[in-house]
């Protein structure tokens, strides 16, 4: 067997604007979900009752803790770079007048990634995680449904992220970026 660096095949990888002119041309319908990840085109699982209800959950505490100091990006493209354009479940995102309609927002941007993972955990963790930490993303949480409970990742290096807490209870978390704008997950699970 040929490992990838002996094929005769040549991989080819996107950029965003091909990516976005594939779907200019049709190419995705409208129901797709799919994101950028490395020059790759990822299909995303469907989202189920119970993510999408999380997800709605955070999407709530946020708007309540953060109020104007953010902007709630609920399941949009974040531009890492010209290879990578993930779709995060939430995004706490500095305020824009606009409301980021003249461009999707960069890294500088983000203030928050939180991924729900209930059949995601591995993708998210293994593939998305050091490409948020390579990027320079703050603060990275993954809401694990399965093992009811939430890991959070700060301290953003090239090589991943410096701290790593997994709580059980989340209770009340403070935000590196917002410190005046702590979060009241108590009860999450």
């Amino acid at each position: 067997m040929l490992s990838s660096a002996q094929s005769p095949y040549r991989r080819y990888r996107l950029t965003a604007d091909d990516y976005h002119r594939m779907a200019k041309a049709g190419i995705f319908a409208e129901e797709d979900r799919v994101e950028l990840i490395e020059g790759e085109i990822i299909e995303m699982a469907p989202i189920g009752s119970q993510h999408a209800a999380y997800v709605a959950r955070l999407q709530k505490l946020l708007e309540h803790s953060a109020g104007d100091q953010a902007i709630i990006w609920i399941q949009n493209p974040v531009v890492l770079n010209d290879q990578s354009e993930p779709e995060p479940d939430i995004c706490l995102l500095r305020p824009r007048t606009d409301f980021y309609a003249s461009a999707h927002p960069h890294p500088a941007d983000v203030l928050l990634i939180i991924e729900v993972a209930d059949t995601s955990l591995a993708y998210d963790r293994d593939v998305k995680l050091p490409l948020y930490a390579r990027h320079g993303i703050p603060e990275v949480w993954i809401l694990d449904l399965e093992n009811r409970c939430l890991h959070v990742f700060t301290g953003a290096t090239e090589t991943g992220y410096q701290q790593t807490q997994t709580l059980i209870e989340p209770g009340l978390r403070r935000l590196g970026a917002l410190p005046d704008c702590p979060v009241d997950l108590t009860g999450l699970f």
